[in-house]
């Protein structure tokens, strides 16, 4: 292991929190909440532009920054999440995966290219 691989990442953080006292705050209900603000700091950079615009926001060094910064805070809450609770995430990743090939099997494409009907489908995170 490495200290770029999830669990190196995760006893990084770990280390880190604890090396500061910060164990008593990194509770579910806290991280989760971070993890939250986070997300919508993420959303933030995105939100009043056009979906043109969002597709070249990793074109300005600015906003690459920005973006790649908050990915970096989103992961560190998830993975000190996880820590906390006993979550191993690239398993529940996967689990979640198999489910979703079977709630969501691949439709095949009409002979003029259509699909069924689209309200068929279901977000993944339901």
């Amino acid at each position: 292991m490495t200290d770029n691989d999830v669990a190196g990442l995760q006893r990084r953080l770990v280390e880190f929190a604890a090396a500061r006292d910060w164990q008593p705050y990194h509770t579910p209900k806290n991280l989760a909440a971070a993890l939250s603000v986070e997300a919508s700091e993420l959303l933030e950079i995105f939100q009043w532009l056009t979906p043109e615009q969002a597709e070249r926001v990793m074109d300005d060094p600015r906003s690459a920054h920005r973006v790649a910064d908050e990915v970096a805070d989103v992961l560190a809450y998830l993975l000190q999440f996880c820590a906390v609770l006993g979550v191993d995430p690239l398993a529940a990743l996967s689990a979640k995966i198999d489910r979703n090939e079977v709630r969501f099997p691949v439709r095949r494409r009409g002979a003029g290219g259509e699909e069924g009907d689209p309200t068929d489908d279901r977000h993944s995170s339901e």
